[in-house]
């Protein structure tokens, strides 16, 4: 309940009693509404349905429960006022105690996974790249032979037909 706001009592007819034509109260009640729901079809629909907000009318068409509807749903804004609080202050100590938990295991786990591929490359990957560089002379002579055969030939001569061609610009 808001702060500064009195309670209301609020009375509601059950509709217990009965009219002089024998009929009960909310069959009359049911009866107006009726016919103000008839006047308001004629309204714009488009301006009264909305995606953000639910569609009160929809949940009851036949409108048979109107003693019930409250006057306005709302709830009071401390409602919101607290649960967004509660929110921000939940997410920023989770976070902190994630990371306060976490945060020292997997530092330890990646400097011994750095210091272990550091380790592979320096003292494993690098000889065993110069030992086959060093037993593959043979290999690197016959490739830039075949290169210098086949390859070399066809991009001299596209650059031979490439240097005739030139571009002028010219203003009109």
């Amino acid at each position: 309940m808001m702060q500064g706001s009195a309670p209301v009592d609020t009375e509601i007819d059950l509709g217990d009693n009965e009219d002089d034509e024998g009929q009960q109260g909310w069959k009359t009640q049911l009866e107006t509404v009726m016919e103000e729901e008839e006047e308001e079809e004629e309204e714009d629909v488009v301006s009264t349905q909305s995606d953000t907000r639910p569609l009160i009318n929809e949940r009851d068409p036949q409108q048979m429960n109107e003693c019930l509807k409250p006057l306005s749903v709302r709830s009071g804004d401390r409602v919101w006022f607290w649960s967004n609080m509660l929110f921000e202050v939940s997410r920023v100590w989770i976070y902190r105690i994630v990371t306060a938990v976490l945060a020292v295991p997997f530092s330890i786990i990646a400097g011994v996974l750095f210091g272990f591929l550091t380790c592979l490359h320096i003292w494993l990957l690098t000889p065993c790249v110069r030992i086959i560089y060093m037993n593959t002379t043979q290999v690197e002579l016959l490739w830039s032979s075949l290169l210098d055969i086949f390859v070399l030939p066809i991009y001299h001569s596209v650059s031979k037909c490439c240097t005739s061609i030139s571009v002028r610009f010219m203003r009109e």
